[in-house]
């Protein structure tokens, strides 16, 4: 961390309300987004997809309950892998005590992972979760939103994530998809997000982000380098 700028106290006072005006700018410019994303057009889904949850088999309008809308956390547990992604796993730290809330606002919200269900539920017991849960194992739901990938295009190294063709060094990708359910039953998917658009939703980052310090990953090998699951901190 390099050396401060020692202020008094009227001096640090003066700094910190033009920063104000320039937060309070930015979420005002968030709101203004915000707006424009509630007011994306609607896709209806036409598929049926078929998940597997703690009572059976359940379809993607079961998964909303008794909710209008449906928020979908793709997290990166496949078919073959031994334990969830770290970084979905630093991510899904934060999903705990947030549905209840989300669901007094009539959303739903459920993590969707390419693994059987089996071995969803056995991580999940291991990192102590309660939010829901299911498997989209021999569906191609978590292929058709671009947060898995087929074994073609893993072996050709291109794949469509984040909304254009670029390469990732995984057969799962961390993702987010919203749906809409209407009166008649219809389901619509009305939003996606990917990559960084998913920063947002880091409880631990939006908090390191006010430290001195922020969230110092400035010379690892990348980012989130120094990211473990949190039973594996010493």
């Amino acid at each position: 961390m390099k050396n401060p700028e020692i202020a008094n106290r009227e001096d640090w006072l003066t700094a910190r309300k033009a920063l104000l005006a320039e937060e309070k700018e930015l979420l005002r410019k968030r709101d203004a987004l915000s707006a424009k994303r509630r007011a994306l057009p609607w896709v209806k889904v036409e598929k049926d997809y078929r998940f597997q949850g703690p009572l059976g088999e359940m379809s993607l309008a079961d998964l909303f309950g008794d909710k209008s809308q449906l928020i979908v956390q793709h997290f990166m547990l496949g078919e073959n892998w031994d334990e969830g992604c770290v970084s979905c796993s630093f991510w899904a730290d934060g999903f705990n005590g947030t549905t209840d809330h989300m669901a007094v606002r009539d959303a739903a919200f459920v993590a969707v992972s390419n693994a059987p269900l089996a071995k969803i539920d056995a991580y999940r017991k291991r990192m102590g979760w309660n939010f829901d849960w299911v498997s989209c194992h021999n569906s191609t739901f978590n292929y058709d939103y671009h947060a898995s990938f087929t074994r073609d295009e893993m072996e050709r190294g291109k794949m469509q994530y984040n909304y254009r063709e670029t390469s990732f060094p995984a057969d799962e990708a961390p993702a987010i998809s919203v749906f809409a359910r209407d009166d008649a039953g219809n389901v619509y998917h009305t939003y996606s997000c990917y990559s960084r658009g998913l920063d947002n939703m880091n409880v631990t980052y939006q908090y390191l982000d006010l430290l001195p310090k922020g969230r110092d990953e400035d010379g690892l090998p990348h980012k989130m380098a120094w990211v473990k699951r949190h039973d594996q901190y010493t």
